[in-house]
């Protein structure tokens, strides 16, 4: 999955996603070939922390 650089449209998809297709942010990952580690790192740049239990970066 190729994810936008920009932490804030990244932040937009990654919400819908996990909204919309995934039950959780490690099937998100695994479905879509994504580093679990790199996209917490990026979205935690601009102050952002995954909820497992709201199943969405906030």
């Amino acid at each position: 999955m190729n994810l936008p650089e920009d932490p804030m449209m990244l932040f937009s998809v990654v919400n819908m996603k996990l909204r919309d297709q995934y039950s959780s942010l490690d099937e998100l990952c695994q479905q879509e070939d994504i580093d679990k580690d790199e996209l917490i790192a990026k979205l935690a740049t601009v102050g952002f922390e995954y909820s497992e239990e709201n199943n969405k970066f906030w």
